[in-house]
């Protein structure tokens, strides 16, 4: 008999949003996001033939930083 994994050794469960939700994250357009999606950029989620989701943690992941002039870090 299969045993159940207790709640603490079961990974985090994902935080899936709508690629408005994503794009409102990001300061952008939805066709941005969806732009993103198409070239492999974010990973998008299909279910059903219509909706469309995203990991809105993958998504912030994504943003690459900027280094500045000065190699200051803040």
């Amino acid at each position: 008999m299969a045993t159940r994994p207790s709640p603490s050794t079961q990974p985090p469960a994902r935080c899936y949003g709508s690629i408005e939700a994503a794009a409102e994250r990001l300061g952008c357009s939805p066709r941005t996001v969806r732009r993103a999606i198409a070239a492999g950029e974010i990973a998008g989620y299909r279910l059903g033939k219509r909706l469309l989701r995203v990991v809105l943690a993958e998504i912030e992941s994504t943003l690459v930083r900027i280094p500045t002039a000065g190699g200051a870090t803040p």
